[in-house]
């Protein structure tokens, strides 16, 4: 979807060539997901577990429209060396404060690309003995998957492009914009091109 103007969405939206889903299309596939959700878990108090900062906002329109008791926890990890990022090892920053053994989880995702990452929390909440795990992701690139990964719940497939908005961001810029955007080349090759926060 081209774009002529984006006026109303903030200074920096101008650094957007094209709108790939927009808030519309968003906020539609997310009720269908919510009522799933609700449909699939009926008497099980599931609890979706997110990764900060990215799920944010797609955890929270998801919890809006989720329908049956449920709670929701976050962990938040940091990259290690470049190496140790080829592998998808991370460190844990915040872990869970939910004890997760014999109940059902749900990951919920904002974008999986290689699925590395994605692998190893896995492999670390499976060692909690849920009861049940599942994924739950927003935006799939599975032109970029390494490691494939069994996905209960997707929303949509993104082409293997620099894609911003909805939580997904370019140097903590453009997470609040409400669309997935296609970003301007010179937004991510010219690092002055971006304002700083006052």
């Amino acid at each position: 979807m081209k774009i002529d103007s984006l006026t109303g969405y903030g200074d920096f939206a101008r650094d957007i060539q094209e709108i790939i889903i927009s808030e519309d299309q968003i906020q539609m596939r997310v009720q269908e997901l919510g009522a799933q959700i609700s449909n699939d878990y009926r008497g099980k108090c599931p609890v979706l577990v997110g990764v900060l900062k990215g799920v944010l906002f797609y955890m929270a329109d998801l919890l809006r429209v989720i329908t049956i008791p449920s709670e929701v926890d976050f962990l938040a990890v940091s990259s290690y060396s470049s190496e140790a990022r080829t592998q998808g090892v991370v460190r844990l920053v915040k872990d869970l404060e939910i004890p997760i053994n014999h109940r059902h989880v749900l990951f919920v995702e904002d974008v999986i690309d290689t699925g590395l990452t994605l692998n190893y929390l896995l492999r670390s909440l499976r060692e909690r003995e849920p009861e049940s795990l599942e994924v739950c992701v927003l935006f799939n690139k599975p032109g970029r998957r390494i490691i494939d990964i069994p996905l209960r719940y997707k929303g949509f497939d993104l082409p293997d492009r620099f894609v911003v908005g909805y939580g997904l961001d370019h140097q903590e810029r453009y997470r609040n914009l409400p669309f997935i955007g296609l970003l301007k080349a010179e937004a991510f090759q010219n690092p002055h091109h971006l304002r700083e926060c006052a």
